[in-house]
């Protein structure tokens, strides 16, 4: 199912700013979809307004290029994937799988041939009988995959549904749910604010910020390429240094020095440089940035440093280093920062 988004707007309120404003977008049949963003930033606001749970103040929602802005929930064939699953505690698996047809008017053995079916599909048809206080989070997460799909959906919509799990089951979660979405070929749309859960499930990312699209793009494409300080600061950790790039040049003019970019922005603009991409050099190296250690701090399968730039306003970068880049450095000693230039974010100012 495609889904098509044009100048969507809902307003709680006439005298306040809208939840959803002004947002347009296209999800592709079969995508993996994510809206990421921080709390009370209108995400899950325009997630119940593609599932019909709420109508837009103004704009449009097509599925399939069928116009379903003014639709009730039962009539789009969109499902919602809750965080704590709402199944029916007193039916068995099977008999929570075969609601969907039932409420369609199938009869038992039509029900019981679809419900035993997407169980297959989610490998939980030997669970059938069991009741749902009876499996793991994680089976439990199958089953309300495997009825949304018996309900005939064809396309899932997922409100945070692992933010119940904890920290482990959650990262095996991530690849498990992944891969039966892209199995079973159904359009998904993902609420999170988990940047992590974004960047490797998604095949595209929206960033919302107040309301809005702040970009939109593949993971890879958000990460590396942000459009603005927000998108690089709420996507991980990242560095910034402010300065001039003048036409036609190759470097961004700082108060740390000249730092190599690719880039066709010109005047004042912001250097953005994630932690991972720097690398600490002891002396002083050409073409790097001056600075002077402060902090290390071992995380195991990484350490971070923490270096002072040589500016008049002690900017301080954050620098990650895998294992194997020699030993941590004493806070004082002098180094230089160095990177390339295909690792510069450069953003308007």
């Amino acid at each position: 199912m495609q889904i098509t988004i044009n100048n969507l707007i809902k307003r709680y309120d006439e005298a306040e700013k809208p939840a959803v404003d002004d947002i347009s977008l296209h999800v592709e049949s079969g995508e993996f979809f994510f809206l990421l963003g921080p709390s009370g930033c209108g995400k899950t606001t325009l997630l119940r307004l593609i599932a019909g749970l709420i109508h837009p103040t103004s704009g449009s929602i097509a599925f399939d290029g069928e116009d379903v802005t003014e639709r009730e929930v039962d009539q789009r064939g969109a499902a919602m994937v809750f965080q704590g699953y709402a199944l029916w505690p007193h039916m068995t698996v099977q008999e929570n799988v075969e609601f969907g047809p039932r409420m369609r008017g199938a009869d038992k053995s039509e029900r019981h041939r679809i419900a035993s079916e997407q169980l297959q599909r989610v490998e939980m048809d030997t669970f059938a009988d069991r009741k749902p206080n009876q499996l793991s989070g994680g089976q439990q997460q199958r089953v309300a995959l495997a009825r949304a799909l018996a309900a005939g959906t064809r396309c899932l919509l997922f409100d945070e549904p692992l933010s119940n799990l904890d920290a482990r089951l959650r990262l095996h979660m991530r690849d498990e749910l992944k891969a039966l979405v892209d199995a079973t070929g159904v359009t998904g749309i993902y609420v999170t604010h988990d940047q992590k859960e974004a960047l490797s499930m998604a095949d595209r990312i929206a960033v919302i910020n107040d309301g809005r699209i702040a970009q939109l793009g593949t993971p890879t494409e958000v990460y590396r390429n942000p459009q603005s300080r927000f998108v690089a600061d709420f996507l991980g950790e990242a560095n910034f240094l402010d300065g001039e790039l003048d036409s036609g040049s190759e470097v961004v003019t700082t108060p740390a020095g000249n730092v190599p970019v690719a880039s066709e922005l010109t005047g004042r603009v912001t250097c953005c440089v994630r932690p991972e991409s720097v690398r600490v050099e002891t002396g002083n190296s050409p073409g790097g940035l001056a600075a002077t250690v402060v902090s290390t701090v071992y995380l195991g399968d990484s350490r971070q440093t923490v270096c002072r730039l040589e500016t008049p306003d002690a900017i301080e970068w954050r620098v990650t280093e895998l294992p194997g880049a020699g030993e941590a450095l004493a806070p004082g000693s002098p180094v230089s920062l160095t990177f390339s230039a295909g690792d510069v974010a450069v953003l308007d100012r």
